[in-house]
């Protein structure tokens, strides 16, 4: 594996990282935030600057106006998005819709791209992505899907009830996953505005950086025609898994930029308050927590670009997605506490963006498959592989 940049790829990260610092994070204190997200007056925005910018959805494809990025190009450019909590979204790189973007640029037909794709990734619309269920529906567990699609002529009638739907508030389009009568899964896709889609109400939660924040929506016989089905009938969860390893990994991406930022904004302060006589970072308790977040970026960066470069090469990345996202959960969720451990009281408060990065990035080792879970699928294979060896 060689990880030596380009000059092309170098020069993309400083503009993106010139870009975050002169246009997004000014944008930080903006009232436009919501406990819910960014408001879409501020979303628009954002997108306009990146637009100017020359910076807009540079993952999607070059035939859908993006750069065609490679998933290694896509690690340097998302971690330096991910250094604001705005900076994903300005780009329209952030969930679900940059999962979205990619699953439909595979699957999609070319009517469905025009309909709903184009104006994405154009970041003249949002999407939303309806698969996790409350109990006893699926969440960690797919085959629990409960949500059903039944054949009614040209259509497919859809009932069932999904939550913690990122970014279906204020939606244009949303794909469902649904079970049918074999037990199989479909992924369908539809206008927000049709009737029989009620988002029931929004859900309060730790994080805020997710435009439109978290819903429950029902679906109550809804019509969708067949024309709309997303693929092939019965082959959801394979679809699922185009694009559920590359967004785990491009959460991972990001996520790694907000860590960053934390530990910056924490070095800075351990150089210059003083405590006891002497800068807080001579300390060894503080000095020694600088040291540990500099070790657990550095492996969680190996593990995406590792991760990355499997996904380049074509070759199957499920275990390999499943280790980056545990190592990237788990250790950025430390370099991120340490660093409010490092500001003290000032961690805690809105003073630096630190706390606020501490309540998104919680999440981070729940959603996209929880880290147990994770745990358990690698230690089934491992399993696997001794009794294949023995």
């Amino acid at each position: 594996m060689d990880f030596t940049l380009t000059d092309e790829l170098l020069a993309l990260q400083e503009k993106t990282r010139r870009f975050i610092a002169s246009e997004v994070i000014p944008m930080e204190a903006d009232a436009r935030q919501t406990s819910h997200g960014p408001a879409e007056a501020l979303r628009r925005e954002l997108i306009e600057k990146a637009r100017d910018a020359g910076l807009l959805c540079p993952h999607a494809s070059r035939e859908m106006g993006g750069q065609g990025l490679s998933h290694v190009a896509k690690a340097i450019v998302f971690e330096e998005a991910g250094y604001s909590p705005l900076g994903p979204v300005a780009m329209n790189i952030h969930a679900p819709d940059e999962g979205n973007i990619h699953l439909m640029d595979v699957v999609a037909t070319e009517a469905q791209k025009d309909r709903w794709l184009r104006p994405l990734v154009q970041g003249l619309s949002r999407s939303c992505f309806a698969m996790t269920e409350p109990a006893p529906g699926s969440g960690s567990d797919p085959s629990m899907l409960n949500t059903t699609a039944v054949r009614d002529g040209d259509d497919y009638l859809i009932n069932g009830l999904k939550w913690l739907i990122t970014g279906a508030d204020g939606a244009s389009f949303v794909i469902i996953m649904a079970r049918m009568d074999d037990g199989s899964a479909t992924m369908f896709l539809s206008d927000m505005q049709r009737p029989g889609i009620i988002q029931e109400r929004q859900l309060h939660s730790l994080d805020s950086c997710f435009t439109g924040g978290h819903s429950v929506l029902r679906f109550d016989n809804l019509r969708v025609p067949a024309s709309d089905v997303l693929g092939e009938i019965g082959k959801g969860f394979r679809y699922a898994q185009v694009r559920l390893a590359p967004a785990r990994l491009t959460h991972c991406m990001r996520w790694l930029g907000a860590a960053r930022r934390a530990h910056d904004i924490a070095c800075d302060y351990a150089r210059t308050r003083d405590s006891f006589g002497k800068p807080l970072g001579e300390h060894q308790g503080v000095g020694f927590m600088l040291a540990d977040n500099q070790m657990d970026l550095h492996i969680t960066r190996l593990a995406i670009w590792h991760c990355a470069w499997v996904l380049d090469q074509g070759l199957r990345a499920n275990s390999d997605s499943s280790i980056a996202k545990v190592i990237s959960a788990e250790s950025l969720w430390r370099v991120v506490d340490r660093c409010v451990q490092i500001l003290g009281g000032r961690g805690v408060t809105g003073e630096t963006v630190v706390e606020r990065i501490f309540r998104d990035i919680r999440p981070f080792r729940i959603y996209d498959g929880p880290s147990e879970v994770h745990r358990m699928s690698l230690a089934k294979k491992i399993l696997d592989r001794h009794m294949g060896a023995v």
